[in-house]
């Protein structure tokens, strides 16, 4: 049995050891690193390094650029220009158009109209008629005709004609002329 043993831990060992250390290692540190360091190497750095920096690069350089470029320049002179063709008009169009022609025509023809025919021609025919012909008329009828009726009438008449004029002046008068008639007299 012992010799069994010997023989499974020599065999084993010394195979195990040798093909492994050998074969597998060697496979493993040359083919595989040989495999990975060259081919996925290359492989990355070659194939995809170079599709990502010459095909995506010049993908996104020239055809999304371009298309950026021209797409969205397009889509922005269009869509936008559009928007303000579009939108801009109709709303000055639409919008300040009947704003400008509905509300303040109709606030000036309506309201101002209504106001200057209603407030000012009722004022006027009203207030302005009424205050003239009521006020300044009976103003005018009763205290100015009054006055000059009453007051100047009744002055010159009464006071200027009965005092001054026949008192004043008719003894002024006859005062004078007889003292001038009498100095002529005398003379």
């Amino acid at each position: 049995m012992h010799t069994y043993n010997t023989y499974i831990h020599t065999y084993i060992h010394t195979y195990i050891h040798t093909y492994i250390h050998t074969y597998i290692h060697t496979y493993i540190h040359t083919y595989i690193h040989t495999y990975i360091h060259t081919y996925i190497q290359t492989y990355i750095h070659t194939y995809i390094h170079t599709y990502i920096h010459t095909y995506k690069h010049t993908y996104i350089h020239t055809y999304m650029h371009a298309y950026m470029h021209t797409c969205i320049h397009a889509y922005m002179h269009t869509c936008i220009h559009k928007h303000i063709h579009t939108y801009i008009h109709t709303y000055i169009h639409t919008y300040i158009h009947t704003y400008i022609h509905t509300y303040i025509h109709t606030y000036i023809h309506t309201y101002k109209h209504t106001y200057i025919h209603t407030y000012i021609h009722t004022y006027i025919h009203t207030y302005i008629h009424t205050y003239i012909h009521t006020y300044i008329h009976t103003y005018i009828h009763t205290y100015i005709h009054t006055y000059i009726h009453t007051y100047i009438h009744t002055y010159i008449h009464t006071y200027k004609h009965t005092t001054y004029i026949q008192t004043y002046i008719h003894i002024y008068i006859h005062t004078s002329i007889y003292t001038h008639m009498h100095a002529l007299q005398t003379y």
